[in-house]
């Protein structure tokens, strides 16, 4: 059984040679990582591990230059390397070994062909690796990163910044991985370890999309409508509420998707959120929208006729999340646009009989129970917009309108 983490820095640094040999002594860590301390007094740390078939021991630095956590990290690293067949010394003569900075942009190049937005993902995974962690291991090379130097990186920002720190450590951990791939290294110094050795959040509580009360919905919308933003920034907030799509969906909608006969919108698969297709109902206000859409191309020159997508930008490009966002802040809606998604789900849950499966069809959520999911083989397309023509009334309904949803029961 092999012995793990049996010295501590105190041991180590205050060991001396006791004399009863003429040589070095030394004393076993774990994974093979000893300390020899010679009559001398000086300090160093060699390691002893089979490499393919044969035992071979090699130095790995002098203490304290090379500390006994970064020992031990290259102790673990080079015994996970030779288990996968690897040669830990070849390794170290290698000169083709790239830092840190260099595999990074490699592994961007790798990952941008399967991402859906690949501009905007390379451009985030590009500065925020430059911001936080080029300046401290850009140079180092990928063999010779330890946990702790993750953790230097991660630490002044894991507090104040805690989603970009997560991010920065999920990115860092991607390119370790390649390196590990790639046979540079043997483990991931960025993976399980230094998320547990990390600071846990006290007393914050999840946080969610800010979001309308229902009731305030219709109003957000006429104000929306009311406003002098541009027309296709209007027609996409309102048409975005009334399916309950994702921004993104929305904004990135394309005449080809939509089949006006059937009042069907069909977004494929390469744009959801799942990587699944999804058909959305389209009520009769719906319709009214992308009547309405259609003549943008009359308002100014900059959007060409005959263009595919449904609500473009007065520049004619596909209209920005930002930009519907600062109209929200300017008209003073305390909301994001998601968070009228979360408006919907909860009028649908409080003011409608709609069935637990059809509310989240509506909102193309992942059916996460398996046992459930085998189940699950319709779209429940028909209740469906049974439910979102109500949904397009009630917000719709005039200020103090009651709305009839079925079954007795009524909006307001």
């Amino acid at each position: 059984m092999t012995l793990a983490n049996k010295l501590s820095p105190a041991f180590v640094r205050a060991v001396t040679h006791s004399g009863r040999t003429r040589s070095g002594e030394r004393h076993a860590d774990g994974n093979g990582l000893m300390l020899v301390v010679q009559p001398s007094g000086s300090k160093s740390w060699v390691q002893r591990i089979v490499i393919h078939g044969r035992r071979r021991t090699f130095g790995l630095g002098g203490y304290p230059a090379t500390s006994l956590k970064a020992a031990r990290q290259m102790a673990f690293s080079n015994r996970a390397l030779a288990r996968q067949g690897g040669d830990p010394l070849a390794l170290r003569e290698r000169r083709d070994i790239p830092d840190f900075a260099t595999a990074a942009r490699k592994v961007i190049d790798i990952q941008a062909g399967a991402w859906r937005d690949a501009g905007k993902s390379r451009g985030q995974w590009a500065s925020s690796l430059a911001a936080y962690a080029f300046p401290v291991i850009g140079a180092k090379r990928v063999d010779q990163i330890a946990s702790a130097d993750v953790m230097a990186v991660l630490l002044p920002i894991w507090s104040s910044k805690r989603v970009t720190a997560s991010r920065v450590r999920q990115r860092i951990s991607a390119v370790m991985r390649w390196a590990v791939a790639q046979g540079y290294r043997g483990d991931d110094p960025a993976g399980a370890a230094v998320l547990q050795a990390l600071p846990k959040a006290v007393g914050t509580a999840r946080r969610h999309h800010r979001a309308l009360a229902y009731r305030d919905v219709g109003d957000a919308v006429r104000r929306v409508r009311a406003s002098q933003a541009w027309l296709g920034t209007k027609l996409a907030f309102e048409f975005a509420v009334l399916t309950a799509a994702r921004s993104g969906e929305v904004r990135g909608a394309r005449w080809s998707e939509v089949d006006l006969p059937a009042a069907t919108w069909t977004i494929p698969a390469s744009r959801m959120k799942a990587q699944a297709e999804h058909r959305v109902p389209l009520s009769g206000r719906c319709l009214e929208i992308l009547a309405e859409a259609r003549r943008l191309p009359e308002l100014v020159a900059s959007v060409p006729a005959g263009g595919d997508l449904v609500f473009p930008s007065i520049k004619g490009k596909q209209t920005s999340d930002a930009t519907i966002s600062k109209l929200l802040r300017e008209l003073g809606v305390d909301a994001v646009p998601h968070g009228f998604r979360s408006s919907f789900r909860d009028w649908a849950a409080e003011r409608t009989n709609s069935p637990h499966a059809v509310m989240e069809a509506a909102l193309a959520h992942v059916v996460r129970n398996q046992a459930e999911a085998a189940y699950a083989r319709s779209d429940l397309f028909e209740r469906r917009r049974t439910l979102m023509e109500r949904w397009a009334a009630y917000v719709h309904a005039a200020p103090g309108e009651v709305v009839a949803i079925g079954e007795g029961r009524a909006a307001r």
